[in-house]
């Protein structure tokens, strides 16, 4: 049986907008798994980065319980949820957020000693997750200016995982990206996720979709559906169709 990693109980997010009440997500119950390669689907204004940042503890929502572990982390303060982020989460976005004035080695660090003081054990770390997104030890000097669009996201994961994260959220990792550096970030993901990483991944893209083990689709604020696709592989020609098949069901 699955280890679950994080639940949620009647989720709802509500904001003003103009005076009227506009409901994102609505009672939404959800489970989590560990190990698991979570997709969220939905056509634009269904809730996905809501959902994203409810889960993630970057976000608060309007009523419902989010659970993690044992933690209900939707009772927790500001501080308490930063706290929470550092120890548990690593976010990948399609903005990536690099500090400009810190060289890639420099950004990654950055968020490594909020976490831990061990700098020594904290540069070993990271030299080797960049050694497997294949960042050299010469582009790891440079600044974020003079990387690629595909470097400075593969940068991006190394420092989303350089605190052993539990679980990794990205929200439209590769929707700045041409197809074959998407198609790299993809990649590198995929690569982690098959090392046993959580990851929860928002995308309106085919492709990055079938990345996943497990697609669940978002209309109007709600759970709709899900599709279980199974373990990732290459020569899975069938899970493009079973996919395809899920989403036309519903309504994409």
């Amino acid at each position: 049986m699955k280890e679950i990693l994080l639940e949620t109980e009647k989720l709802s997010k509500s904001f003003s907008n103009g005076g009227t009440m506009q409901h994102v997500l609505k009672n939404i119950d959800l489970q989590l798994y560990r190990g698991d390669f979570t997709i969220i689907m939905g056509a634009s204004g269904a809730g996905k980065s809501t959902l994203l940042y409810a889960l993630s503890g970057m976000d608060t929502p309007t009523l419902g319980t989010i659970t993690f572990g044992k933690k209900v982390i939707s009772d927790l303060n500001s501080d308490g949820l930063a706290l929470f982020r550092r120890a548990h989460c690593g976010f990948v976005f399609q903005q990536i957020y690099l500090i400009d004035g810190m060289s890639v080695m420099d950004n990654v660090l950055s968020a490594g000693l909020l976490v831990s003081r061990d700098k020594k054990a904290l540069v070993t770390k990271a030299k080797a997750l960049f050694a497997a997104v294949d960042i050299s030890e010469e582009t790891q000097k440079k600044f974020p200016a003079q990387l690629s669009g595909g470097e400075a996201q593969r940068v991006g994961i190394v420092r989303a995982l350089i605190n052993s994260p539990e679980i990794v959220f990205a929200d439209e990792p590769t929707g700045a990206l041409n197809s074959k550096t998407g198609l790299d970030v993809l990649d590198t993901l995929t690569g982690f996720h098959e090392q046993g990483q959580s990851v929860v991944m928002v995308t309106h893209d085919m492709r990055s979709a079938c990345r996943g083990n497990r697609i669940l689709y978002l209309k109007d604020g709600m759970i709709l559906g899900e599709c279980d696709l199974g373990r990732y592989s290459h020569s899975d020609i069938q899970r493009h169709e079973k996919l395809s098949a899920f989403l036309k069901e519903m309504g994409w």
